[in-house]
């Protein structure tokens, strides 16, 4: 059942450790298949899944298929899929990512790449892995149609209308996390204005727009 979903899921679970996103067995990746969700199971080493390893779920939370358990955040993926028009989650414990997140409240944005995560990256509050207080505190920080956030002392989270995407905002976030980090050292960031993000949003929306480069 799913194969060809749970296939891509196990396939996503090796690239985010391939890209540097997770270690061992932390972080989880998802997928919505119509009112089924794909998700990598409970303490797996994500570089080691196979398709079989990944379970099938209902929107509630319910498994339908597959034998192993579903990682322990399965509660903030189903939240957010029950929320959002989202595709594909990725949460990780990238360093950068998880360094910002011990320490800011809203990642400043000193780069207008901040837009294609939606605008501004919100941090969540702190909540136990798992819990569904993490995963309110999840929802609040991607209102807006955000789609990504960081989550306090612990990591990241990425959506995306696929696969692919998720895991592009996932890489994006922390590469933005690494600028600020690096930008840090050297002085206080300069953020950009709420104009000048305007500015850039007028851009992306012009039927001229290419890709930023």
């Amino acid at each position: 059942m799913y194969w060809g979903a749970r296939t891509d899921v196990a396939r996503a679970g090796r690239r985010v450790v391939e890209a540097g996103l997770v270690g061992g067995a932390a972080g989880n990746v998802s997928e919505r298949s119509g009112d089924r969700v794909i998700v990598t199971p409970g303490g797996a080493r994500l570089h080691e899944l196979t398709d079989r390893d990944c379970p099938v779920l209902t929107l509630d939370g319910r498994v339908v298929d597959g034998q192993q358990t579903p990682s322990s955040e399965t509660p903030m993926h189903l939240a957010i899929y029950r929320a959002t028009d989202a595709g594909a989650i990725v949460h990780t414990h990238s360093a950068n990512c998880v360094a910002v997140s011990t320490v800011l409240d809203v990642l400043p944005p000193i780069h207008y790449y901040t837009l294609m995560l939606g605008g501004v990256v919100r941090v969540a509050e702190y909540a136990t892995y798992g819990t569904p207080e993490l995963a309110r505190n999840v929802l609040a920080a991607l209102e807006g149609g955000r789609r990504a956030a960081l989550m306090a002392n612990h990591g990241a989270v990425a959506l995306g209308r696929d696969l692919d995407e998720a895991i592009e905002n996932a890489q994006l976030l922390e590469w933005l996390c690494g600028v600020y980090i690096s930008a840090k050292t050297l002085g206080e960031p300069r953020a950009l204005t709420d104009a000048q993000l305007g500015e850039a949003v007028e851009r992306f929306a012009a039927p001229s727009y290419t890709h930023p480069s």
